[in-house]
């Protein structure tokens, strides 16, 4: 269990460095009106939708069984495909060309306006719409299957992949949740920072590993 969540650290850190989620979870940990509960159920929503993923490719990729042939060309496969996607999102930042898993401007303006079942729904669309992702969770999924734990140790492999992949979620709720008056100050502090160079940031985590998931595919394949 230990080596298969070394391995999936990769795609833990991939998922979880995406400043976008971040300033969303912030912006609405921060507002006026029930901001923690909305936070907490963006955070739920974005959980369910990860498990759900996990439920349904689980099984499409490797039919149930954990030993499933051809998984580990799929993996080089994909790794592949995640690298360039990740190279090309590096070229587009610095080029400066828009996100394309950025949700529409529209959703951020009305983020103190949402009520918490659309702050819900939207945790589940933003799972949905952002291509890295979903090829981050693909991965670890195929990784996990490519592991051969059996049914109960894969399940828990996945759940802690999804903990670990949101925990720079859930550790600004827990801080607004222990600290509510200091911490109102440091999130928005943090969330500006953030805002103001999601850019490089998004830059430099796609160049790095995208270089890395690119070597990890093609070694494989030779």
């Amino acid at each position: 269990m230990n080596t298969t969540l070394a391995s999936l650290l990769p795609y833990i850190i991939g998922s979880a460095l995406v400043p976008l989620q971040i300033i969303v979870l912030i912006l609405l940990l921060t507002g006026e009106r029930q901001g923690p509960l909305k936070a907490i159920l963006f955070v739920l929503g974005m959980t369910m939708a990860r498990l759900a993923q996990g439920v349904a490719f689980g099984f499409l990729l490797t039919g149930g069984a954990a030993d499933a042939p051809g998984a580990g060309r799929f993996k080089a496969a994909l790794l592949i495909v995640l690298g360039i996607f990740l190279l090309i999102t590096a070229y587009k930042k610095w080029a400066k060309e828009p996100d394309p898993d950025a949700p529409p401007p529209k959703w951020l303006t009305m983020l103190d306006s949402v009520t918490p079942l659309r702050a819900f729904l939207f945790g589940v669309g933003f799972i949905l719409i952002a291509i890295k992702l979903w090829v981050f969770t693909l991965g670890a999924i195929t990784t996990i299957g490519e592991a051969q734990l059996g049914r109960g140790p894969s399940t828990v492999a996945f759940l802690w992949y999804v903990l670990l992949a949101q925990l720079l979620l859930i550790l600004p709720i827990l801080i607004r949740l222990l600290l509510p008056k200091q911490a109102a100050g440091w999130l928005r502090a943090f969330g500006d920072w953030l805002e103001k160079y999601n850019g490089p940031i998004v830059m430099v985590v796609s160049l790095v590993f995208g270089l890395f998931f690119l070597y990890r595919g093609l070694s494989s394949f030779f």
